[in-house]
Formats: structure tokens, sequence, C-alpha cells
């Protein structure tokens, strides 16, 4: 009988587990996952930082729901070799982290971009070589404030994952091990490229336009203008979605899966123009202009979206204010 190697390489890790996992990133989302791994792993959970910030994170540990948690921090160099590397950091801090996830990566190191956006995997990918890459992203409503994180466990859905290919792997069977009898909602999923770009549409469809505005989420049903901006966002998603292959057509446009959501409630996008902070419409509608001029598709409403979101932080920036 011939084996490939494929079938070789899954047989020869199909007990391999998880023992190490290293977490770049520690905000929002990198907090969740901290929170809900560190009562299984202890000190085989490396936070990765370096310089004065390691220091920082080694002293205070993070606040994650009102709990103060102790950290096992770690250099990149120093956390050369973890099974398992959870990518967390803002857009815009990616390519300025590429060094530190090489130095992190060798060869069975299996990596998992829980970033928002559609193209991570393919940036992390180019450096350090996609056979490390598993597809993933995350659904989580959490708020930062300071150094303090808060979500509610009770309607989080959690991290979802899959390989490309929909097969599931070696890789797949370690990472649900892992978070198996831990904190961390998980779904596998066979289709997890559809999955990343409708969430991507939800992203660009609900975080921008309240973004532009200014209001709570109860804005999209109170004013039909406010969800006609939403719509065509999306609209533009679904379209460049298509011509690369994949069709979000069916997929909801905004569920929140029956759960209660404060009228009042502001996503990412409105809280870091609300703390002066930059945003990542670089990563949404950034992404899709881009996509849209090498596809020939027309992202108008996504162009314009940018266009005043980065105008808005220039006004965050002090770069001009004549009120």
């Amino acid at each position: 009988m011939i084996i490939s190697n494929q079938q070789d390489n899954e047989m020869e890790h199909l007990n391999k587990r998880i023992q190490t996992v290293a977490v770049l990133g520690a905000g929002a989302v990198g907090c969740y996952l901290i929170a809900g791994l560190a009562p299984k792993l202890g000190e085989n959970l490396w936070i990765i930082a370096e310089g004065s910030r390691k220091e920082r994170l080694k002293k205070e540990g993070l606040t994650i729901n009102d709990r103060q948690l102790s950290l096992c921090v770690k250099t990149p160099q120093e956390a050369k070799g973890a099974d398992l590397l959870i990518v967390a950091v803002k857009y815009g801090s990616l390519e300025g982290s590429l060094d530190a996830i090489e130095q992190i990566v060798d060869d069975e190191t299996i990596v998992m971009s829980v970033m928002n956006g559609v193209d991570s995997e393919e940036i992390i990918g180019h450096r350090i070589g996609m056979q490390h890459m598993m597809y993933s992203m995350i659904k989580i409503a959490s708020e930062r404030t300071g150094h303090c994180v808060r979500f509610n466990p009770e309607v989080t859905e959690g991290v979802y994952f899959g390989e490309a290919d929909g097969s599931l792997s070696w890789r797949v069977a370690a990472i649900e091990n892992l978070f198996n009898d831990s904190g961390v909602r998980f779904h596998i999923s066979e289709d997890i490229l559809k999955k990343i770009w409708a969430k991507y549409a939800l992203n660009i469809s609900m975080n921008l336009p309240q973004a532009i505005i200014g209001c709570g989420l109860g804005g999209y049903r109170d004013s039909a203008y406010v969800m006609d901006i939403s719509t065509k966002l999306k609209d533009e998603v679904v379209a460049v979605a298509l011509a690369v292959g994949i069709d979000i057509r069916e997929e909801k446009a905004a569920s929140f899966d029956g759960r209660t959501v404060s009228p009042k409630a502001r996503f990412s996008t409105l809280q870091d123009l609300d703390a002066k902070r930059h945003t990542e419409v670089d990563m949404f509608s950034g992404v899709l202009v881009r996509l849209g001029k090498q596809l020939g598709i027309p992202t108008p409403y996504n162009a314009l979206a940018l266009d005043i979101i980065k105008a808005l932080e220039e006004k965050n920036d002090g770069r001009f204010d004549y009120q």
C-alpha cells in the first residue's frame, strides 16, 4: 500500500498534544484566550512582550472581568518552539510583529491568527510559510478600558477554526484537545474561509456606520438611513468575496444569535475613536478597497467609509480642530 506524505504526516502526529501556547497581543481578544487557557496551562501559557512592557506585565499582570491575573511573560526568543502561537495584535501592529512571530515559530509550531479581517493569515504565512497557519476567527463582544478588559462569557461564541481545505487533520484534533476543559468556547469549521469572510462582512457593515455617525447599536434599528449604509457596505463585501470564489450571499447580515445586546452598545471601531486610538479601518475597508481595485469590483461606500474614519483619526490626533 502506498501512503502519501500527507497521510504519513497525519499518522506521525496522530497523538500530538499542544503543551505550550504563546499569545502575542494582550488586548480585548487576547485577554479572552488568556483568561480561558490560564487555569489549564499555568506556566505553559506564555504572554509575549519585550522591554518595559514585559516588565509591566510581569509586575501588574492583566485585569480581566475585574479579576487580576498573574502572567508568565516571555520574549519571542524565550518562547521559541511554542507548540501553538496565537496572534491577536491590532492590524496596524501586524507588520511590526512579523519579526517576533518568526522568532517564536519552529518547524512544528501551529499559528492561529484570531485577528479580524481576511488577509492576516497570508501576511504571516508569507513570512513563516503557510504550512504553519491554521485559519481561525473569534466572535466576542469585549471592551477595553485602560488596562482592564471585560467580556460576558455567557454570550461569547468564541473561536472558530479549521483547515482551509476542510479536513479534520491532526492539527485540528490537537487544538480541539487544548480547548476542551478550558474556558475557551470553540467551534471546528469545515468551511472556515466562508466563516471568516462572513464575519468580515458583519464587521464592516456593523462597525463602520456607527463609528461614522457616533451612535450605539440601536441606531440600526431606529434609522433607515443607518441601516441603508450598513447594507450597501455589506453588499460590496459580498461582491468582492464572490470574485475570490467565496459565496456569503446566504449568510445572515447581522445576527447576534438571540443575545440581548444593549442599544447603547459600541463596537470596536467606535470604541477606538471614543478613546482617541487609531482604528482598524485599514483592515476593514482599506483591504476591501484594495481587493476591489485588483478585481475590478466597485467599492464606493467602503472607499468613503475609509476616508471618513481616517479623517476622524486625524481630528483625534489634533491635526485639525476648528470647532
